[in-house]
């Protein structure tokens, strides 16, 4: 669909308005912190006592990867999309089909952010609105039995589908508006919702609410440090990943920042730091106000309950201020739907622009917006919100942010050989692309070992929707641009003095790097497995 207002841009970053600063794409990320809400409850559930060292292992490697990302973001100031677009550029020179693969996994990670956020949303306007026992949260039409992928996954209209659509296309009239006006809304949402996070990750401890027998001993809920309570352990390392790496989404806005070789960097770090100080705190704060017993209690593993319980963390039993609290946590996920929908559009808008995705996707509007992959986006989240469990959806889609992030990681010294010359306006620590790399194989077992903990299907359904990028990468680029790639793209390569696609000086090394993470997951897979 295409207003009025719109038109038909070139098919280059040029649509994009250089209208921010850091600041406000710190703002854009501001969403990422409100994502442990989407799985606190499921891991905490799962794994038990451990899961709040779940999330400050998590958050600490995916700030170790932003220093990576940073770098190669620098490269490329006229790109948006994040970390994938720029990582594809340094594979394209070794495999047409990898490159594509990370800005397809990418996409394929952050999109659902918006069905999955806004059901829980709509589950927490429901429950505030009718209560939890009321009719409305009963009824539902099933469309399609889905029993083969999980059991009792369904496609299906209730009223949780019905009021998240809702919720989705008034984001979607606001990020219409373009980046700078979806900037200053999120900035006024954001204080709004990281405050209140603060407050419940804050307040329970000074009240000496948070016990330590709800914290240790570090034991898996399985009762032992076993193989099974090993892979319980990864598998709640595996979903946290989803959230606490996501502060890379602030480097989505390259293209759009007035001085990208400042405000890239400074964007991601100060997001980052942020992320810690909410991971680190607030799931402390939960596990020990509700300890084990409590976590098990309905409405927690799946989310719909967690608002409840957080708001009583800090009001008690206050009517007033749980109301409020409730409130709060939805605009948070509102917040994140935002965050979302602006990142993963323009991962689609600059896909499409390099070639690698249709391109219908690189249409933007006079303001500035990728409508067409803001719409594709949308489309493709009103599926998915119909899907009867979301933290089978969020599993699915972390396999694919998992290998996204594990072709990313190695893209950093890809770049340093393949492109030594460059104009780097920020250099990450040589020994952080080290670290980085060996991160990336740990994010490879952890695909292999812990996600059939959340469904025998999560595994073999990430491949099938991954492998969906070979007929899309083909038909673009053999059907419709007839074997050869954008100009602009080619000229982007050029950054390095290095523009001849066939000169590989990594030789050997990034092909070998892809065999040993398949290695890993595959042994990883085999070695952890839950019984039965």
């Amino acid at each position: 669909m295409v207003s009025a207002n719109d038109h038909a841009s070139p098919p280059d970053s040029a649509g994009l308005h250089r209208s921010i600063g850091w600041k406000d794409a710190f703002w854009m990320a501001s969403g990422v912190p409100a994502l442990v809400l989407f799985s606190i409850g499921g891991i905490a559930a799962t794994v038990g006592n451990p899961s709040w060292i779940i999330w400050i292992l998590s958050v600490s490697f995916g700030f170790i990867g932003a220093f990576v990302y940073a770098e190669i973001a620098g490269l490329f100031p006229s790109k948006s999309g994040g970390a994938s677009v720029y990582g594809a550029a340094a594979w394209i020179r070794y495999s047409k089909v990898v490159a594509p693969l990370s800005v397809w996994c990418n996409w394929l990670a952050w999109t659902p952010v918006l069905a999955i956020g806004g059901g829980l949303g709509a589950g927490y306007l429901l429950t505030a609105l009718f209560g939890t026992d009321a009719a409305i949260n009963d009824w539902q039409i099933t469309l399609i039995d889905l029993g083969f992928m999980k059991d009792d996954l369904s496609l299906r209209i209730n009223a949780t589908s019905i009021t998240g659509t809702i919720i989705l296309m008034i984001v979607f009239a606001i990020q219409h508006k373009g980046i700078s006006a979806a900037a200053k809304v999120q900035t006024i949402i954001g204080l709004a919702v990281l405050i209140p996070l603060l407050i419940v990750g804050i307040v329970p401890i000074l009240s000496g609410d948070v016990l330590t027998e709800n914290l240790l001993p570090l034991v898996p809920i399985s009762g032992a440090w076993d193989i099974e309570g090993t892979t319980l352990f990864l598998g709640g390392l595996f979903i946290a990943a989803w959230s606490a790496y996501a502060f890379e989404t602030a480097i989505c806005y390259t293209s759009e920042f007035r001085d990208p070789s400042r405000d890239t960097v400074r964007a991601i770090i100060a997001a980052g730091a942020v992320c810690i100080l909410i991971y680190t705190l607030v799931p402390l704060a939960f596990q020990g106000f509700l300890g084990v017993d409590g976590i098990l209690q309905p409405g927690v593993e799946d989310g719909s309950a967690v608002a409840g319980v957080m708001a009583r963390m800090v009001a008690g039993g206050n009517t007033v201020v749980t109301q409020v609290m409730v409130v709060m946590l939805f605009l948070a996920l509102t917040l994140a739907i935002m965050t979302s929908m602006a990142g993963s559009s323009r991962t689609l808008f600059q896909g499409s622009v390099d070639g690698w995705l249709p391109k219908y996707l690189s249409h933007v509007n006079n303001h500035g917006a990728p409508t067409n992959a803001m719409w594709t986006d949308l489309g493709f989240n009103l599926i998915l919100l119909l899907m009867s469990d979301y933290l089978f959806v969020l599993a699915v889609s972390n396999c694919c942010y998992l290998v996204f992030n594990f072709l990313n990681l190695h893209s950093g010294w890809i770049h340093r050989i393949d492109n030594a010359n460059a104009h780097r306006p920020w250099r990450a620590p040589t020994i952080m692309l080290w670290i980085g790399g060996i991160l990336s194989f740990v994010n490879a077992m952890l695909l292999g070992a812990g996600a059939n903990v959340w469904g025998k299907g999560t595994l073999l359904s990430a491949v099938i929707a991954i492998a969906l990028i070979l007929p899309v990468f083909a038909w673009r680029h053999y059907v419709t641009d007839k074997g050869r790639f954008p100009e602009k793209m080619l000229d982007d390569l050029k950054i390095g003095g290095n523009p001849d696609l066939s000169v590989r000086k990594a030789g050997m090394l990034p092909y070998l790097t892809l065999a040993a993470g398949v290695v890993v997951v595959i042994i990883a897979n085999q070695v952890f497995q839950l019984p039965g």
